[in-house]
């Protein structure tokens, strides 16, 4: 996005906000968040372009707030002054009409204080017209499928408060997929707000390493307990299971979740764990949909105990706690897990025999209430003997207990981590990712 055109976006944006201040009546109250993006998106199957072309979106959500009732409506935005306007007035309107038919809402939560931020991170990315050579020039001869989405994403709240956020960041994320002959495949993700010519070389090298990997033949391995060593990748999809049920004070208080044993102290999980939720790296905006803006750093757990769960402000006046600027749904949203000393060099090494897993898939809890968590190995996982390579793996189901993996299994975090990034489009292009390590882990439990 031109810096004309931001700048137009948050004019416009701003004048909705002092207009529908003119319109509110007496005992009226509103919030109204915007989401928008100019982003340049291509598709690659095979090593050419399937897909490619440049979208500009935007939508405005306004709730309405009266006599403990709201009502939420969501129309585009445009940065057309006239257009937004009629849009977002006729809204309003069908708003009023609507909550005087909705019921009592007791822990409605009101926007208060008087918050204002305005974040701006500019990045360098790949012109529209590089990303195709740039991509491409070091997998020509490869069967590389994957999808390129970069650009400008804007997030920004307004309300009758007097609160005011804007944040907006460029941004990249290129999630791919290196597949062998045999339709076994090597994925990666590279991402960021700086393309960085030589940290894409070094990622399609180390994937290219793994795909000659995968011509050797498969070994099947029986279910049981494997010394297992998981990579970034693996270790963030393991951590995005906190977000279901686990940091979430609401669900600690209705009994539903998977650190209820952590939060009672009746359980503890490995002093070489710590999480925090880190607002620093300027990734994802700090307010959340109330304009409630969180602490930069939050520390969720602490060498094996939980010090803070995600409270927002409804979870906070129906169970009396404290608000930390948790999101709607109490959800990790810039989550990074400490390292330790497990160094690259001695990754084989120190697994001596077991599993070497890159990704998992298809995670769900099995019995949450002892933080049961079942998924599946996935793409470029390898059996280890002696610290060598040996071969790659069947796909194996797992079911085990966070409280082993991450408490008294937990043999070592690797002394460096690595961004693994939000690639979900759907709606709008998602933002942030975890900042993780590796993971190695005495005992990790297959079940077929």
């Amino acid at each position: 996005m031109k810096i004309e055109e931001l700048s137009t976006l948050e004019v416009s944006f701003n004048r909705l906000i002092e207009n529908l201040l003119l319109k509110k009546l007496e005992n009226e109250q509103f919030t109204v968040r915007l989401s928008s993006e100019i982003s340049q998106f291509t598709r690659f199957n095979h090593a050419k372009v399937r897909q490619t072309g440049c979208v500009a979106d935007g939508w405005i959500e306004l709730t309405l707030m009266k006599e403990q009732r709201n009502s939420v409506r969501q129309f585009p935005f445009t940065g057309n002054w006239e257009i937004d306007w009629q849009l977002a007035y006729t809204a309003l309107q069908e708003l009023r009409d609507e909550l005087i038919l909705l019921p009592i809402d007791p822990y409605l939560v009101l926007p208060s204080g008087n918050n204002i931020s305005r974040e701006i991170h500019s990045g360098n990315l790949l012109a529209a017209e590089a990303v195709v050579p740039t991509v491409l020039e070091l997998v020509a001869e490869l069967d590389f499928t994957g999808i390129y989405a970069g650009g400008l994403v804007v997030k920004a709240y307004g309300d009758s408060n007097g609160q005011k956020h804007w944040f907006s960041t460029d941004s990249f994320t290129l999630d791919y997929s290196l597949f062998s002959p045999s339709g076994q495949a090597v994925k990666g993700t590279f991402a960021g707000s700086d393309w960085n010519e030589s940290k894409y070389i070094a990622k399609i090298s180390e994937a290219k390493k793994q795909l000659e990997l995968l011509a050797h033949p498969t070994k099947e391995l029986p279910r049981g307990q494997y010394k297992t060593y998981f990579a970034p990748a693996a270790v963030a999809d393991l951590l995005l299971m906190l977000s279901w049920g686990a940091v979430s004070e609401a669900d600690i208080q209705q009994g539903n979740s998977a650190l209820a044993v952590l939060s009672r102290q009746e359980k503890q999980l490995s002093l070489k764990f710590s999480l925090k939720e880190n607002f620093q790296r300027g990734l994802v905006p700090r307010f959340n949909e109330l304009g409630e803006m969180a602490a930069p750093e939050i520390p969720v757990i602490e060498k094996g105990y939980l010090v803070n769960t995600l409270v927002n402000s409804r979870t906070a006046k129906e169970y009396q706690k404290i608000a930390n600027g948790a999101n709607g749904s109490e959800t990790l949203r810039a989550p990074e897990v400490s390292t330790g000393n497990l160094v690259f060099e001695q990754i084989l090494s120190s697994l001596d025999t077991g599993l070497y897993v890159s990704n998992l898939h298809y995670l769900n809890w099995s019995d949450r209430h002892t933080g049961r968590i079942t998924g599946m190995t996935r793409y470029a996982c390898f059996w280890v003997e002696n610290g060598e390579i040996i071969a790659p793996i069947e796909n194996l189901r797992f079911d085990e207990s966070l409280y082993r993996f991450w408490g008294e299994n937990l043999v070592d975090l690797t002394n460096f981590q690595e961004f693994i990034p939000e690639v979900g489009t759907y709606e709008s292009r998602q933002l942030g990712g975890s900042l993780v390590p590796g993971m190695l882990v005495e005992d990790f439990t297959y079940t077929l």
